[in-house]
C-alpha cells in the first residue's frame, strides 16, 4: 500500500458500526458476514492505494459504502476470511507438510545464520551446529563447536506406512503454533538430538526443535536460535514449502485489515473519530505523567533493572543489564561490597550473573519446577591475582590535562571455576572494575564476554568505583578510602 497514514489500534466490529452506518443492500450483507470476535483494524488510507498481495485476501468488490452522522462516505473494502479458510483446510487433499518438506531434505541443504560471535549452521535432516572459529599466529584456524541435535529422532522420510497414518490424522490433529514476532504462527516440527554432550546435565546429549515456518518469499533461512531450557534448543526456519498447505499458510497479520477510501467531499478520515482520538490521547497524558513519577522514584527507593541490548567489537556479549541498587550511604556501599556481603547482579535472558568482590562471580538460572542451576566461573584468591598481576597490567590510569593520573580502571582474576567441557580446565573470569559517571549515582552497568572458550571478562561499571579506585594498590587491590 502506499499513500497510507498511521494506522488505528485494533477495534471490534461493534466499534466501526458506531461510527459509521452501512449503506443499505448487499454492502450491509457483507459487513454482517464478519465476526465479531474478530479484531480489525480501519486504515485510512490516502489517494494511492494498492491492495495487499500476502496474507488475507482482498476482491476489489467485496465493500460497503459507509456514511457517518455527519454525511461523510468512505468505501470500505473488507478482508476475505474465517469460513472460506476453514472450509479450504477441511477439504484439502494435497501433500502433508511431511512431503512437502521433502526436497529440502532429499538435497542435503544446509542454512546459515551468522551472529557477533556464534554461526550456526542447520543442515536439514542432518544436524545443527554452533560453531566459532579463531585465527591464530601462522594462520591455524581453532574452531569451537557445539552439536545442537543430530540425525533425526523421527525421520520424516522413513516409514511409507507412518506416512499414511499421518496423513490420516491430519485432519484432525491440532497443528502447534508460537508467537513468533507478536503473532502465533503454525508450525511443522522436527526433532533431532544426539548432539554435544552438556556437562550441566550430568552430560545429556544436547537436542533441538527444528520449527519450520510457512513464509512466501523466504528461501529456507533461519529466523532464530533460542536456548529454552539448559542445552535444549528452538530453531526457527522460514521455508515457502509449507505455504500450499492451508494449516500452515502465512498469514500477514492476526489483526484483519479494513482499508477505508473516503469518498470525493468527505475528509481523509472522520471529524468525529479525529476528536475522539484526540480526546483520548489526552486522557493518557496525566496517567503517563504519574507512572513517569512512580518509576522515577521507585528507582531512587529500591531495586530496578534496565536491559539494553550492546555490542562490543567482534567479542560475544552474553547478557548486560543497568541495575539502580539501593540508596545507601556512600560509605556504607563501599563497606558492604568491598567486604563481599553486597553482591551486584545482572544479565538478561536465560543466564543471569553474581559478582560477590573478593568471594566469586556465578553464572545462573533460575526456574519453578526445576531450581537453580549454577555454574562457577570463577572464584578469588589472593595469591593467584597477585601472581596473574605480575604478568597483566592491574590498573588503568586516566591522564588529565595537568598531567597527572588517576586510576580509571582495576582488573582482578578469578579463576578456579567449574571445568569447561570444551577445554577440560577450570572456567577464569577476569573482573573489570571501571569509573562510569551517570546521572544516577547508584546506576551499576554489568556485562559479561568470553573472548576465548570458557574464559570470560565481567566489566563492572559505577559512579560508586570511582570513589574508591585511587585506593588501588600495585596488584589493583581496593580498600575503602580514609
Amino acid at each position: 500500500m502506499t499513500g497510507g497514514r498511521r494506522l488505528a489500534p485494533p477495534v471490534r466490529l461493534a466499534l466501526l458500526c458506531g461510527l459509521l452506518e452501512a449503506a443499505a443492500g448487499a454492502g450491509s450483507r457483507a459487513l454482517s458476514q464478519l465476526s465479531d470476535d474478530v479484531p480489525f483494524r480501519v486504515n485510512w488510507p490516502g489517494t494511492e492505494f494498492s491492495l495487499p498481495t500476502a496474507g488475507v485476501l482482498y476482491k476489489e468488490d467485496n465493500y460497503i459504502i459507509m456514511t457517518t452522522v455527519d454525511k461523510e462516505k468512505y468505501k470500505c473494502l473488507l478482508p476475505l476470511i474465517a469460513s472460506g479458510d476453514e472450509e479450504e483446510e477441511k477439504d484439502y487433499k494435497g501433500p502433508s507438510p511431511r512431503e512437502l518438506l521433502e526436497p529440502l531434505f532429499k538435497q542435503s541443504s544446509c542454512s546459515y545464520r551468522i551472529e557477533s560471535y556464534w554461526t550456526y549452521e542447520v543442515c536439514h535432516g542432518k544436524h545443527i551446529r554452533q560453531y566459532h572459529e579463531e585465527k591464530e599466529t601462522g594462520q591455524k584456524i581453532n574452531i569451537q563447536e557445539y552439536f545442537l541435535g543430530n540425525m533425526m529422532i523421527k525421520n520424516p522420510l522413513a516409514d511409507p506406512d507412518q506416512e499414511e497414518n499421518e496423513n490420516t490424522k491430519e485432519s484432525t490433529k491440532e497443528i502447534p503454533s508460537k508467537n513468533i514476532e507478536g503473532q502465533m504462527t503454525p508450525y511443522y516440527p522436527v526433532e533431532m538430538g544426539n548432539g554435544t554432550p552438556c556437562s550441566l546435565r550430568q552430560n545429556l546429549p544436547r537436542s533441538s526443535t527444528v520449527m519450520y515456518v510457512c513464509h512466501p518469499e523466504a528461501k529456507h533461512e533461519i529466523l532464530s536460535v533460542a536456548e529454552v531450557t539448559t542445552c535444549e534448543y528452538e530453531v526457527v526456519i522460514l521455508t515457502p514449502l509449507l505455504c500450499s498447505h492451508p494449516k500452515y499458510r502465512f498469514r500477514a497479520s492476526p489483526v484483519n485489515d479494513i482499508f477505508c477510501q473516503s469518498l470525493p467531499g468527505s475528509p481523509l478520515k472522520p471529524h468525529n473519530l479525529e476528536q475522539l482520538e484526540k480526546q483520548q490521547e489526552m486522557m493518557k497524558m496525566p496517567f503517563r505523567r504519574v507512572k513517569e513519577e512512580e518509576i522515577h522514584s521507585t528507582k531512587e527507593e529500591k531495586f530496578s533493572s534496565i536491559h539494553k541490548p550492546v555490542t562490543v567489537g567482534t567479542h560475544q556479549l552474553l547478557t548486560v543489564g543497568t541495575t539502580h541498587i539501593s540508596k545507601l550511604t556512600d560509605d556504607q556501599l563501599i563497606k558492604e561490597f568491598l567486604s563481599g556481603s553486597y553482591c551486584f547482579h545482572g544479565g538478561v535472558g536465560w543466564w543471569k550473573y553474581e559478582f560477590c568482590y573478593g568471594k566469586y562471580v556465578h553464572q545462573y538460572h533460575e526456574d519453578k519446577e526445576s531450581g537453580k542451576t549454577s555454574v562457577v566461573v570463577g572464584t578469588w584468591n589472593k595469591e593467584e591475582h597477585t601472581e596473574w598481576s605480575r604478568k597483566n597490567p592491574a590498573r588503568t590510569y586516566h591522564i588529565k590535562e595537568d598531567g597527572s593520573q588517576t586510576v580509571r580502571m582495576v582488573s582482578h582474576f578469578y579463576g578456579n571455576g567449574d571445568v569447561c567441557d570444551l577445554t577440560d580446565k577450570p572456567r577464569q573470569v577476569t573482573v573489570k572494575l571501571k569509573c562510569k559517571e551517570s546521572d544516577s549515582p547508584h546506576a551499576v552497568t554489568v556485562y559479561m564476554l568470553e573472548p576465548q572458550s570458557c574464559q570470560y571478562i565481567l566489566g563492572v561499571e559505577s559512579p560508586v568505583i570511582c570513589k574508591i579506585l585511587d585506593t588501588a594498590d600495585e596488584y589493583g587491590l581496593l580498600s575503602v578510602p580514609s
